[in-house]
């Protein structure tokens, strides 16, 4: 079995909105925040998103497209460390949707996917004169009661939606798509959320997944708790 790469602390870029280029929005470390659907606060009160700098490069390449046509790119998580993935398998509303956490899962188990390695970015856009977000047909992290009752409307490939919709999250799709390309990288727009883009299974699976022990203390995430 090959050893899986290890990703160095100086390949992790803070996002922090590289002076208004876009906004970061750490959702998740506040439990109040609307759009934090678990409940709970997953990350610690200070915490930052964080990205592995290819794709913060494509990130930022977006963020410049989207300006340049009078809209904003909000970064709303990044890296998500395998304490804080678990916590979120713990929230309150995992422990109502067991079926969540199992095949095809929804909420993926400590050190799976993209997130671990800062290698999947969640981001919406926000009109830049009025501030308000685009309509996307759901918010942000939306996930359906039932997961076996067929392809629910957060989905890419959900068709009965508003013409302006199918056009907003067109245009976010486009952003991304560019931005990658401009960076010379091949990116998956995930099917079952309109918000996540990441790196595909075969690269992403070569690199170990990050915990909060391998990050320096201002870097780590987790809020360290149960969420209750």
């Amino acid at each position: 079995m090959v050893a899986m790469k290890k990703i160095a602390i100086e390949d992790l870029v803070h996002m922090d909105g590289h002076n208004g280029l876009y906004v970061a929005d750490v959702v998740y470390a506040d439990a109040a925040h609307p759009e934090n659907v678990f409940g709970c606060a997953l990350y610690h009160a200070d915490a930052q998103i964080y990205l592995h700098k290819r794709l913060a490069d494509v990130v930022l390449k977006a963020a410049a497209l989207a300006k340049g046509d009078g809209f904003v790119l909000w970064v709303k998580d990044g890296l998500r460390t395998m304490e804080a993935q678990k916590l979120m398998g713990e929230s309150p509303i995992a422990r109502e949707h067991p079926e969540w956490l199992e095949a095809p899962r929804l909420i993926s188990p400590p050190g799976a996917g993209g997130h671990p390695r800062g290698m999947a970015v969640d981001v919406t856009l926000y009109d830049a004169h009025t501030d308000q977000e685009l309509d996307m047909g759901t918010p942000f992290d939306c996930f359906p009661e039932d997961k076996m009752a067929g392809i629910w409307p957060a989905h890419r490939d959900y068709d009965d939606l508003s013409a302006d919709v199918k056009a907003n999250r067109a245009r976010l799709d486009d952003y991304m798509a560019r931005g990658a390309a401009d960076c010379g990288e091949k990116l998956l727009a995930l099917p079952a959320e309109w918000w996540d883009f990441r790196f595909y299974p075969e690269e992403t699976s070569t690199y170990a997944p990050l915990s909060d022990a391998d990050l320096p203390p201002e870097m780590r995430l987790s809020a360290n708790k149960c969420c209750i």
